[in-house]
């Protein structure tokens, strides 16, 4: 599917970018450890929602879609330690980013879930 197309993965490639830019930011301060792991599960999210657009089957779909979510909570985990930290730059945009994901996410996995038990 086109991104165009489709807000999820529209919203989880824009985040993708913005992660990629606010780690930039964080290795410019020497904050190279928490980049490493923001980087790596932030890009993650969009890399499984992408994934699952060329599923096998529904399950196969939503596996790959509760994958995205466990990388999101880790994301979330790491931009929490940095807003924590008072000399790590703002990443509220980034949280309130994450929570419009989740919520979407959420929605695809139970709406997927009662598609799949009236098969």
């Amino acid at each position: 599917m086109d991104r165009k197309e489709n807000i999820i993965l529209t919203l989880t490639f824009n985040f993708s970018v913005q992660i990629v830019l606010y780690c930039e930011l964080l290795e410019t301060k020497r904050k190279y450890v928490i980049s490493k792991q923001l980087l790596k599960s932030g890009t993650s999210i969009g890399a499984n929602i992408k994934e699952a657009q060329n599923a096998e089957s529904k399950s196969d779909f939503i596996h790959k879609i509760k994958i995205a979510l466990k990388e999101l909570e880790e994301t979330e985990y790491w931009l929490e330690i940095c807003k924590a930290v008072d000399s790590y730059p703002d990443c509220d945009n980034l949280i309130a980013d994450l929570l419009e994901i989740r919520k979407i996410l959420a929605k695809i996995i139970s709406t997927s879930k009662k598609l799949s038990n009236h098969s």
